[in-house]
């Protein structure tokens, strides 16, 4: 039993085993070839396929010569993911990278190839009148069409394994096949009467809101959405919680709706909500902004200390929230041709972005006067085009940010400097003035996620 494990283990963690299966099934289909073409007196393939002596030693002349290169390229992009991960995530993924199966059946595939040309250039003859092995020339060309189709799964699969996210997911799904094989494939659901749950984890990155308002009608309902665009759903976890439609939500009879989830399909209900191993921009304003503040906040921390790519980056962050500042923001309420509410999502409100956008930059620049500067000149900004309605949340933000700063330097005219809104680009020697300090009040409970009243 351990020697079998033993050997189990062995072939699932050599990178070269897979390749040298290929370079053995390589020297075995090109002697294979070369074989039928002599039994054949090289007549089973006609010349105007294989073309002339010259031409066929042209041709797999130059695929040689390709083939060593995207060989090389392949080694040099699976060594370049396991010094990433090595260097910015963990030594202990790099185990996980070397028994990728893409990568050594690219390396296995381009060094069979390569075997094949090498072998058949051998058993041309002569160079206009002479012979061409027809059955080994055809297999050269498969192998070729074969490796270009590779070449470009293989990029796209390097450069998905390449991102957090890629490597993340390749722990997390190895993981979770474990669980699935000791346990079975049933997912621990969460769920009370009434709701609908999630299949399988992922993001939630797209809705399809008209079907699922078609649903709920169908079923004399109304569908409540759990999650917020973007939020990781974790298999099983609620994914809908269903109402009956005379219900006052979030407090409905149990019993009434059980009942109404009963009338609803739960696979075609959750099929139209699309989960992916990473958020997207498609239907989600809110990864735009996380995205942002992870660049200011990876710029200002150690050992990086370069505050104006923070600037930068508040500088774009500025401008969607002075994009949003006076427009509606979209609501969580959908309703059918009658006019009834059939599907509520949470949303983020106008409070949600401005702290998406502010709170953690500002408590990890706190103590940069380029960063605070910035954000001051922000924040005033945007308090004279904001409503009177959403003034509340970027005084909030003067306030911390102007306690922050006091905490950061002791000295007065230091505090003074850190939070001058920053002029550049508007004109020297504009007047600007300090936000004040208008002390501390106590912060928002969530975290700017709003359900519609219904």
């Amino acid at each position: 039993m351990l020697s079998r494990l033993r050997v189990q283990r062995f072939i699932h963690s050599s990178l070269w085993l897979l390749p040298v299966g290929c370079l053995v099934a390589g020297v075995v289909l090109a002697l294979g070839a070369l074989a039928l073409d002599r039994l054949t007196a090289y007549q089973l393939v006609p010349s105007s396929l294989t073309g002339t002596p010259s031409d066929a030693q042209t041709i797999l002349s130059t695929f040689a010569g390709a083939l060593v290169s995207l060989t090389t390229l392949v080694l040099t992009v699976t060594l370049v993911a396991v010094q990433l991960a090595m260097e910015q995530f963990s030594p202990r993924i790099v185990g996980a990278l070397l028994a990728d199966r893409w990568s050594q059946l690219a390396i296995g595939l381009f060094g069979a190839s390569f075997v094949v040309v090498v072998l058949t250039l051998r058993e041309i003859r002569g160079s206009d009148k002479g012979t061409v092995p027809g059955a080994s020339m055809v297999l050269s060309y498969v192998l070729m069409l074969a490796s270009i189709i590779v070449l470009i799964l293989f990029v796209h699969h390097a450069g998905q394994g390449l991102r957090v996210a890629g490597l993340i997911d390749l722990v997390g799904d190895r993981s979770r096949a474990f669980i699935v094989r000791e346990h079975g494939e049933l997912p621990v659901v969460s769920a009370g009467p009434g709701e609908i749950v999630a299949a399988g984890p992922g993001n939630v990155v797209r809705v399809d809101r008209p079907a699922l308002v078609a649903a709920a009608r169908q079923a004399d309902c109304v569908l409540e959405m759990v999650p917020v665009m973007g939020d990781f759903v974790v298999g099983g976890a609620p994914l809908f919680r269903v109402h009956p439609r005379t219900s006052s939500m979030p407090t409905a009879d149990a019993g009434a709706a059980t009942g109404a989830a009963a009338r609803l399909q739960a696979g075609d209900v959750a099929r139209h909500v699309l989960l992916g191993p990473e958020r997207v921009h498609t239907e989600d304003l809110a990864y735009g902004f996380r995205k942002l503040v992870d660049i200011a906040v990876r710029s200002i921390a150690q050992p990086f200390n370069d505050p104006t790519t923070a600037v930068q980056a508040l500088h774009r962050l500025h401008d969607l929230l002075r994009q949003i500042a006076a427009r509606p923001l979209p609501g969580g309420e959908h309703r059918d041709e009658d006019g009834v509410i059939r599907l509520i999502e949470r949303t983020v409100s106008w409070d949600g972005y401005v702290r998406l956008a502010f709170d953690e930059v500002r408590l990890a620049g706190a103590s940069e006067p380029q960063v605070t500067r910035k954000m001051c000149a922000a924040l005033t900004d945007l308090k004279s085009v904001a409503p009177p309605e959403r003034q509340g949340p970027l005084d909030h933000q003067l306030r911390l940010l102007t306690a922050a700063v006091h905490r950061c330097h002791e000295d007065e005219e230091d505090v003074v400097a850190a939070l001058t809104p920053d002029t550049e680009g508007i004109g020297s020697g504009a007047d600007v003035t300090v936000a004040p300090d208008l002390g501390w009040v106590p912060d928002v409970a969530a975290f700017g996620v709003r359900v519609p009243p219904r």
